[in-house]
């Protein structure tokens, strides 16, 4: 993260006020972090707020409205229009005032008084499913070093392709005065972030290729997840496999989906006949616990009077736990052919090397990053990326069906 002239500390989510517009979401993960605040004997003018004394307090209570009214001469229903625009009969003075003790209380946090004085908000807000998956992990890696680079931060939430959650998550980074959110879910449906997206924040929907009922203000970056799935496929068929499955959670993502259909088109175009009990998909999505629902799919598919030759996995976690279920079967791990999706790096590691279809995440955030900062910016039109996947051939496909 950036550094930063004050230690950082997690949100006091216990504060009378807060913990109300976040009990949708009590429980998850979301990283949002402000700065400490100090406060505690202060020498204070009501005409103007000196900050070098304001700075000299000893103590670790977080700054309220309270201590910034105080501290400006002002009541706390003057400071409030200010935060939430209502400051059009406002005296110059009396905001000025208001503004500096923000400054110098550094009140959640001090970049709310420069929005005010209508600096850019440096932060972007990223939404995953769940880091429970190192792909996602891997990618809010990437997206923070993007981010750095140009003097931006980070904050991060997990909410399991939960609607309400990301709509909390959403409406609670936008009241923080964040105004750029990468959502990376691939839901089919925006809908319930489409109040958001009216009020001004501006969404980057990451692994979610454009769909026609999509909001013209929506921009997107993603890996062709048709043409990777097709690889992966494709690449079993050259392989000497016919008995191909395929291996997923819930086929309900906008990412998923397509993956299903170049699975689906690779078949065809070799004359293979889909066949729809080598189709092993969950009702659980299976973002924190992939890994299981791959092996238990797996055991089922082993059980078929025609099991089959070679598996086509949805993503490398689903991958790891098909390779588990192969040696469960105490068959040899490489008889049974696995193709992953998204080139996490624990795939290069195991025994045997998985085989995966890349996506270029360092790519792909730079491309998040410059397209939100050049849209903020510039006010050009608006944008839909798609990058090109590559095959990686490992030894998890090495032996040939004969």
């Amino acid at each position: 993260m950036p550094a930063t002239s004050s230690p950082r500390a997690p949100i006091d989510c216990t504060r009378q006020g807060f913990v109300k517009t976040l009990q949708v979401v009590v429980g998850s993960s979301c990283t949002i972090r402000t700065p400490r605040y100090n406060v505690g004997r202060r020498n204070l003018c009501n005409d103007t707020v000196n900050p070098k004394r304001v700075n000299q307090r000893q103590g670790s209570a977080i700054a309220t409205i309270k201590d910034v009214a105080k501290a400006a001469g002002v009541s706390p229903s003057t400071v409030s229009n200010l935060l939430n625009a209502r400051d059009h009969l406002m005296q110059p003075e009396t905001r000025r005032r208001v503004l500096e003790a923000m400054e110098a209380l550094s009140y959640r946090p001090s970049r709310i008084a420069q929005q005010l004085r209508g600096a850019p908000n440096l932060t972007f807000g990223l939404i995953v499913p769940s880091v429970a998956n190192p792909f996602w992990g891997s990618w809010a890696a990437y997206l923070e070093t993007a981010a750095h680079a140009r003097g931006r931060q980070i904050y991060l939430c997990n909410t399991e392709r939960d609607p309400d959650r990301e709509r909390a998550y959403v409406e609670q980074l936008w009241a923080d005065g964040v105004e750029h959110i990468v959502l990376s879910t691939s839901l089919p449906s925006l809908e319930h972030l489409r109040p958001a997206m009216d009020a001004g924040v501006q969404i980057v929907a990451f692994d979610r290729e454009r769909e026609e009922t999509d909001p013209p203000e929506l921009l997107s970056v993603s890996v062709d997840n048709e043409a990777g799935a097709w690889m992966a496929t494709q690449h079993l068929v050259e392989r000497g496999h016919r008995r191909i499955a395929f291996v997923s959670g819930a086929i309900r993502t906008v990412s998923r989906v397509r993956r299903f259909a170049g699975y689906r088109r690779a078949l065809a175009e070799n004359g293979i006949q889909l066949d729809e009990a080598l189709v092993s998909d969950s009702p659980e999505l299976g973002d924190t616990d992939s890994g299981s629902l791959a092996r238990e799919a797996v055991h089922a598919l082993f059980e078929l009077q025609d099991p089959p030759t070679a598996l086509v996995t949805i993503n490398d976690m689903f991958a790891l736990g098909a390779v588990a279920a192969i040696r469960d079967a105490g068959r040899d791990v490489t008889d049974v052919a696995v193709v992953g999706f998204d080139d996490i790096p624990i795939g290069g590691l195991i025994s045997p090397t998985l085989s995966t279809v890349h996506q270029p995440l360092r790519e792909m955030a730079e491309a998040v990053v410059a397209l939100t900062i050049n849209e903020a910016r510039a006010g050009e039109s608006l944008h839909s990326l798609v990058f090109a996947p590559t095959l990686v051939e490992r030894e998890s496909t090495s032996r040939r069906n004969t």
